[in-house]
């Protein structure tokens, strides 16, 4: 059993359940360390971290792209089955499905992390649906089952999930996570299958029908995702609350970006998605490309973007707008090191797909750490703060 430093899952309240999450090292530094970040970039061009929603014309299977694997960051702990079989996944709201890998998989990717084992659960119930799930770097495919889903004090019973019995890419031998649990909108589940989220608050579990994320920075610890309330401690100020434009993503609209107050990007405003799965901040590739620019960032033979490490003391704060709130991402937070190698680099990475023919950006890691963010169902709506 691999063990990351998670001390425990901790209830605050009957109504309120944080989970703590890990930081781990990204596969961005694994693939650097290995030496194979510019043969995987120059396999998988930036394009292709982009999710878009695609359907398989099969019955029961969807093709359901996800995020930017290069740079996950957060883990948490979740069981499954009677008695629990441990299991490290990414709580992803740019995704909606759960997954992990079987015992029926002998990719080289399965062999490196924790394998579900139906045989010794007692309340799991297989089922003829197959599931494949499109990574804009890999793929998984396998069958659905349904069993007890235990995420710290919350006990879903009768959950849907996908057990991987292929997993056939490099870059999932080089994760540091076992599967995924999905959090975003239920259309853009597989077809049939119900989310966690969703059937925690069927099953009455939830007080309030949202979940939110402290994600904590610079090393520190105490990263959190909490269900069915939030803890006002995590963060300062007021929630300022946000409207999703379209409840498939948790996606939102943006006024702006800006420098010193010039526009830089998103001009007369674009689309932006949020999301924990990912650890950057995308956009379209050429906004991106004048970021780089405006911030001396210099493309790099791996397809990196590395830029001055003490630059990170001269350069302006660059500014998020959205619905009239502008959100300052610091330089601190838009050039990140690697403590190992010594280098910095641009955390903005450019993305050439666009979604229904509009300027879009993914809001990841980069900008969620600064901001404590509730992920509202009731409302359809996304609530930020200031992070403490």
């Amino acid at each position: 059993m691999k063990w990351f430093g998670v001390l425990g899952l901790v209830a605050l309240s009957e109504c309120l359940v944080t989970i703590p999450l890990v930081k781990i090292k990204s596969l961005r530094e694994n693939l650097r360390e290995k030496d194979m970040l510019k043969e995987y970039l120059e396999k998988y061009p930036f394009r292709l971290t982009h999710k878009l929603l695609h359907k398989h014309a099969d019955s029961g299977v969807a093709f359901e792209p996800m995020r930017n694997y290069l740079d996950i960051a957060y883990m948490g702990i979740i069981s499954v089955g009677t008695p629990p079989q441990e299991f490290q996944v990414i709580f992803d709201t740019g995704s909606a499905d759960l997954w992990v890998p079987s015992i029926y998989c002998s990719s080289p990717a399965c062999s490196n992390h924790n394998t579900f084992n139906p045989l010794r659960s007692s309340t799991f119930v297989a089922s003829g649906q197959p599931i494949k799930l499109i990574y804009g770097t890999g793929k998984m495919s396998g069958f659905v089952g349904y069993d007890t889903i235990k995420i710290s004090s919350l006990v879903d019973r009768n959950q849907a999930f996908g057990l991987s019995v292929e997993e056939p890419d490099k870059i999932l031998e080089l994760a540091t996570f076992d599967g995924i649990l999905g959090l975003s909108y239920p259309s853009l589940s597989v077809k049939g299958v119900t989310p966690v989220f969703d059937n925690l608050w069927n099953q009455g579990l939830l007080s309030q029908k949202l979940f939110a994320f402290y994600l904590s920075s610079k090393g520190k610890k105490g990263s959190v995702v909490m269900f069915g309330g939030v803890d006002p401690s995590y963060y300062t100020g007021e929630l300022h609350w946000v409207p999703v434009s379209k409840p498939l993503y948790w996606q939102i609209s943006m006024d702006s970006i800006s420098i010193n107050g010039k526009v830089i990007a998103c001009d007369g405003g674009c689309q932006a998605i949020v999301d924990t799965g990912t650890s950057l901040l995308l956009g379209p590739q050429d906004a991106v490309l004048n970021i780089q620019e405006i911030i001396q960032a210099r493309r790099s033979t791996s397809g990196e973007y590395f830029i001055d490490c003490d630059a990170v003391n001269t350069l302006p704060d660059i500014l998020f707008t959205i619905d009239g709130i502008g959100y300052p991402v610091p330089a601190n937070a838009y050039i990140q090191k690697d403590a190992a190698l010594g280098i910095c680099f641009s955390s903005f990475e450019g993305n050439e797909d666009i979604l229904n023919n509009l300027e879009e950006w993914i809001l990841g890691d980069v900008f969620l750490r600064l901001y404590f963010t509730v992920f509202d169902r009731e409302n359809d709506r996304i609530g930020l703060a200031t992070a403490v």
